[in-house]
């Protein structure tokens, strides 16, 4: 007996022990991840899963005192007590996006403005483009933020997209290689990426309800393969879904997009957040594996009644909790970085400098126009040779300190500019800023919707000022070349009206009157193009000798501009979208504003396959520059092409060289294109599956270049089989310098069908669309 009550008595205070330590705080960090989650109140669970709102107020990672980082996007949720710390995520496809004052703090936290996406696309280096990635990334590191929200990934299927600034190009291998550097080089300082907007977002006139219905083919190949390709070789820490509908569920909704494309199928394994106030139905979110709702003001009571009535299964949001400690625990907040608020600045203006010159593209150049010869006296015409537009409006905005713009850097370079007629202009910006209200914002309804603007904005929407023939005449005599700039700009929320996509009869006039009245003399014109997507350029580009597109660059796109207009630099660019010689040649001219006219729900992709250069020279519709066009002040020369194997095994290397044959050092970009057979699934006419820039080669000098095809760079998807597949056949590899300038070409044979990779039957359209076909014209 009392051998008994022995054990009892320590059976009781084993119990206590146990009961004692399971009490016991668990930490993150310390603690498995599952017993973090086990320890959270369902209240708890809930806020970690949804954003902070708003205001947000957050502390420095050693939490001593109270520190606001004005104008970042959002926050998650800290929870002390388990050692959760609060992470920062921020705005910023061209440069980290955060207030450049804060209240009570008098230092400065400006952030570099890096070339738009654009741009970058035109630099086709993929290289470069990671640098621009890494220095972005140690701003957001060193401000103290956890996540950039970028880069985005969405197609530039319609020129008049608003946001098309954001995004890289209209074929998917462009937008997921430039993707993928920019994540690498953002990661590389410890900070995250998120890839966005997951997925078919290609306008923003109706994003928040648009249903964008697209075959399955179209979003596998087109809408879905820059993502794919990112998610596989960057590894981003989140991707965010987008705003619309795909197929009839909003993206943020929808598990086959999210779970079975995203993570089943590419590997995925980092978090995914919605867009600002993306979808409707929280518990649907959930279930997706949508795992952060943001910004976190509307969900949680949702959330917590369906967990209550168990609508809502807790072990999903378990799931996702998961994913959430699991990113948290990679942050420089969660680690205790101390970060500095003094990134360098003068270090990421030079990689912008750099990235600026590669991007912009020579598209016209006669008569030697262009480097400048015996130029000392330059005629400055159109308002934004004043007032450089460096980015997009919107969340893509930069708050950087300084912006140069053509005037600075030309008079920088040592040039002189006719001043009275940089004094007309700059009266004319001056009363353009005005008549701001008592909100320092102007309501602007020219190019685009109404919309509001902060005054550094203003002058990019307004129309071009009106100069009379004999006010331009007058500045003949006392220069010796004239450059007019035009700009566009768009952003955020709006699509560009059909109107803003020509130039005005204004800004025709202008070009038209300056080439006239200094062609008289002899003299020489060069227009910019200052712009953030393709414009219309068939109706006046004829008039001026040169046409340089700088793209929006940045903030130095001023002293880039120059170096190449002086010869400091041959131009290197490649144009990643094809410009169209009008409107209506564009595939989705009819369908891009959805259905029905007054008010759009849905937006049929009918176009299919057929975007950009894969519709332009299938249906051999001639374009004002085609996709991959671009002009150097040297040439180049393509030779011995040679192939590893005439008959496809597994992959196939092809190689060529290209020497500059001119009289001045340039780089070039070689772009391979393959035909593929035409059999049993329609293909374009051709694809481009690989590229390579070359390094700044001197005249006479060469460089030896080799491609690498593998079986899923010659597959298409059948989508009644859900697979890629690569068809037998004879196959062409085209070597270029643009999408019709092809130099070289080879031959290699698929004695049979590859099954390269057998997906699930997903995304499905709600809808019938009926698509474009090469074999039947109609819609």
């Amino acid at each position: 007996m009392k051998e008994v009550k022995i054990l009892v008595v320590l059976l009781i205070a084993i119990n206590q022990l146990s009961a004692q330590n399971s009490t016991q705080q668990k930490l993150l960090g310390k603690d498995k991840i599952e017993d973090i989650i086990a320890s959270m109140t369902l209240e708890e669970k809930v806020n970690l899963l949804t954003g902070v709102g708003y205001p947000i107020e957050l502390k420095t990672p050693t939490g001593d005192k109270p520190v606001s980082i004005a104008g970042i996007a959002g926050c998650t949720w800290a929870i002390p007590r388990l050692g959760i710390k609060s992470t920062i995520l921020a705005d910023g496809p061209a440069g980290l996006r955060i207030n450049s004052h804060r209240e009570n703090y008098p230092q400065s936290y400006y952030c570099t403005a890096f070339p738009t996406a654009t741009a970058l696309a035109s630099t086709w280096n993929t290289p470069l483009v990671e640098k621009v990635g890494k220095a972005m990334g140690n701003e957001v590191l060193e401000y103290g933020c956890s996540v950039l929200l970028a880069p985005a990934i969405n197609i530039h299927r319609n020129p008049l997209c608003g946001r098309n600034f954001e995004y890289y190009s209209e074929d998917p291998l462009i937008a997921g290689k430039m993707g993928a550097a920019i994540v690498r080089g953002l990661q590389s300082n410890g900070v995250g990426a998120s890839v966005k907007h997951f997925a078919a977002n290609n306008e923003e006139s109706i994003r928040t309800f648009g249903n964008s219905v697209i075959s399955q083919r179209a979003l596998r190949e087109i809408y879905l393969r820059g993502f794919e390709i990112v998610i596989k070789e960057a590894k981003p820490w989140t991707v965010m879904s987008s705003y619309n509908r795909l197929n009839g569920f909003y993206t943020s909704e929808n598990k086959d997009l999210l779970t079975t494309v995203l993570r089943n199928e590419w590997g995925f394994e980092g978090i995914v957040m919605s867009d600002w106030g993306g979808g409707a139905d929280a518990v649907a979110q959930m279930n997706a594996g949508n795992d952060l709702l943001m910004p976190g003001c509307t969900q949680r009571e949702e959330l917590l009644k369906a967990l209550k009535n168990k609508t809502l299964d807790e072990k999903v949001i378990d799931r996702n909790l998961s994913r959430i400690l699991s990113y948290i625990l990679k942050t420089q907040q969660f680690k205790g970085y101390e970060y500095s608020n003094k990134p360098d600045l003068k270090a990421h203006s030079i990689v912008s400098y750099k990235a600026a010159i590669e991007g912009m593209v020579l598209l016209k150049n006669s008569n030697s126009a262009l480097p400048f010869n015996k130029v000392k006296e330059v005629a400055l015409f159109g308002k934004n040779s004043y007032h450089f537009i460096t980015g997009g409006t919107g969340s893509g905005e930069v708050n950087y300190e300084h912006a140069v713009s053509l005037k600075e850097g030309l008079v920088k370079a040592g040039y002189r500019l006719s001043k009275s007629l940089e004094n007309r202009y700059l009266q004319y910006i001056d009363s353009a800023t005005a008549s701001l209200t008592e909100k320092g914002q102007l309501q602007v309804a020219d190019f685009m919707s109404e919309i509001s603007l902060a005054k550094e904005k203003v002058i990019d929407f307004m129309p071009e000022m009106a100069l009379s023939k004999e006010a331009i005449e007058l500045q003949v005599k006392n220069s010796d070349i004239a450059i007019i700039t035009i700009g566009r700009n768009a952003g955020e929320g709006r699509d560009r009206k059909e109107s803003d996509f020509s130039l005005s009869d204004m800004e025709k006039n202008l070009i038209r009157t300056v080439s006239e009245a200094f062609h008289t003399a002899h003299k020489k014109v060069v227009v910019i193009l200052n712009i953030g997507g393709v414009i219309e350029t068939a109706s006046w580009r004829d008039y001026p000798d040169a046409i340089l597109l700088s793209w929006q660059t940045g903030q130095e796109g001023g002293n880039a501009l120059v170096s190449i207009l002086k010869g400091e630099t041959s131009p290197s660019g490649k144009l990643a979208s094809s410009f169209p010689l009008k409107y209506p040649d564009v595939p989705s001219a009819k369908s891009f504003h959805g259905v029905p006219l007054f008010n759009p729900q849905d937006i049929f992709y009918d176009e299919g396959i057929y975007v950009g250069y894969r519709y332009y020279d299938t249906f051999k519709v001639p374009t004002a520059y085609e996709f991959g066009y671009g002009l150097s002040y040297t040439t180049f020369q393509y030779s011995d092409i040679t192939l590893s194997n005439k008959v496809f095994p597994d992959s196939i290397h092809v190689s060529v060289t290209v020497k500059n044959v001119g009289k001045l050092k340039g780089k070039e970009v070689a772009q391979l294109y393959l035909k593929a057979p035409n059999n049993e699934i329609e293909k374009p006419e051709q694809e481009l599956k690989a590229f390579a820039k070359t390094k700044e080669l001197k005249p006479g000098e060469s460089e030896r270049i080799t491609f690498t095809l593998d079986a899923r760079s010659l597959a298409s998807f059948w989508s009644g089989i859900s697979s890629w597949v690569a068809e037998k056949g004879n196959y062409e590899v085209r070597i270029g310098a643009s999408s019709k300038d092809i130099r070289l070409k080879a031959l290699f044979i698929l004695p049979n069908n590859i099954v390269v990779e057998q997906l699930h039957q997903v995304l499905y359209p709600n809808k019938l669309i009926k698509e474009l076909s090469c074999k039947n014209e109609s819609r």
